[in-house]
């Protein structure tokens, strides 16, 4: 399955931040949304990434100062980018080398989706299950696919 498969079920949509805006504007923004992650694009180039657990470290590290600091200086530089017509495997072991719960998707240079690793996940789950079916049908129905 290719990650372009995932984001036609899921939707292209991505939530975007711009790197002047505030910490504290980012984490209403992924409560708002009920998203882990936000990208942060300038001109519709990706940029960076900001997420949940960014925000958390500098929760705990300066309490109170999140609406004075900025995206930009608190953000993952240059994150790792999949192809929208990566397959699944590779996206999962990227996300797993990289330590990393999002994706951001690109098509010739362009900003297309973001994957999380619940929807890899839940990819995973569907094809386990599609194949499942048709082994059951070939077992009961003793012939092919």
């Amino acid at each position: 399955m290719k990650i372009d498969e995932i984001l036609r079920q899921k939707g292209h949509h991505v939530l975007t931040i711009t790197e002047e805006r505030s910490v504290l504007a980012a984490a209403k923004m992924l409560t708002e949304h009920n998203v882990g992650s936000l990208v942060v694009a300038r001109s519709g180039e990706v940029v960076g990434i900001i997420t949940e657990r960014d925000i958390l470290r500098l929760t705990a590290s300066a309490p109170g100062k999140l609406h004075r600091m900025p995206v930009g200086d608190n953000m993952t530089r240059d994150p790792v980018i999949a192809g929208s017509d990566d397959d699944l495997r590779k996206a999962m072991a990227v996300m797993t080398e990289h330590r990393i719960r999002h994706l951001p998707v690109q098509e010739r240079g362009q900003l297309v989706g973001l994957v999380s690793i619940g929807d890899l996940i839940k990819a995973c789950l569907d094809l386990a299950e599609d194949e499942i079916v048709h082994l059951r049908q070939y077992i009961h129905g003793g012939g092919a696919w």
